[in-house]
């Protein structure tokens, strides 16, 4: 058994370093100046511009809009994140809890063709998806780059399977105390899903966080710019310039994987709570 622990631990620790390592790189290599960088490759050691590069990439302009900068693009993939991860939440809870406790013809069906949605990827609808939204005059919003997204069919599958686990007693003494389903939903199943939402939550907020593609093809304006964006940006004005400015790409780097990095670190501790409340 020590034996087996032993191994555990050290193939736990390799693929913890082969996580941490690129992103120590990155982080170490951001703090040197560009020749550094350029002449001697990335850098292994911290330098000494980590105040002046991180400051300057919070402030500087990105873009042609000197309005864009760092903080602004984590605003916006924070706006988009969390109405990911809210929106979805609520739009697959609703959907699985009408799967699941209404007698609904051929609900079996419904929850199929919603699960078959998975085989089409956001690349293959994005062009009709555009036209509706320009139709509806939502380009170059939060509403547009939000909304059409909201549907979930894996979500709704993880809550579908969750809610199908729940004893149907408590459903019977619900009805017995004259709940009715919105009280039912509220009181009894918002409670005890908790730690499938965290699961949910964490999983959406990163998938909202890291769109490219929706956003680019959405916004024109460049103050609705994402962080993944940006970063994109700032490679091709450092491939336009006679002086790459590779530490401030790399610091860019860095402030995008922050705030994932948080919520993740949060809601896994209520996650695990929750997974150890149920096992009690």
């Amino acid at each position: 058994m020590k034996q087996n622990q032993w191994l555990d631990h050290v193939i736990l620790i390799i693929g913890a370093l082969f996580m941490i390592i690129p992103i120590w790189l990155i982080f170490a290599s951001s703090t040197h100046s560009p020749n550094t960088i350029i002449s001697d490759g990335l850098q292994w050691l911290p330098g000494g511009n980590f105040s002046a590069v991180y400051s300057e990439v919070w402030s500087k302009s990105i873009g042609f809009s000197s309005d864009v900068n760092a903080k602004s693009m984590i605003i916006n993939s924070m706006i988009m994140g969390l109405g990911f991860a809210i929106g979805k939440i609520i739009i697959s809870m609703m959907a699985a809890y009408a799967l699941v406790y209404f007698r609904m013809p051929f609900a079996s069906l419904w929850f199929w063709l919603i699960f078959v949605t998975l085989l089409l990827p956001l690349e293959v609808r994005i062009i009709p998806s555009y036209e509706v939204v320009a139709n509806l005059g939502m380009l170059n919003s939060f509403s547009g780059l939000i909304l059409p997204l909201i549907a979930s069919a894996t979500a709704t599958f993880f809550f579908r399977q969750f809610f199908r686990t729940i004893p149907n007693e408590l459903l019977e003494a619900a009805q017995l105390d004259n709940a009715g389903p919105i009280r039912f939903f509220l009181d009894i199943l918002l409670p005890l899903s908790k730690t499938m939402i965290a699961a949910i939550f964490i999983i959406m907020f990163v998938v909202g966080w890291n769109q490219y593609l929706w956003p680019i093809m959405m916004t024109t304006d460049e103050s609705y710019n994402t962080i993944v964006m940006g970063i994109k940006q700032l490679l091709s004005d450092i491939s336009q310039s006679s002086q790459p400015r590779y530490d401030q790409a790399f610091a860019l780097v860095i402030f995008a994987m922050l705030p994932p990095i948080l919520v993740v670190i949060i809601f896994q501790r209520w996650f695990v709570k929750g997974l150890v409340e149920t096992e009690k």
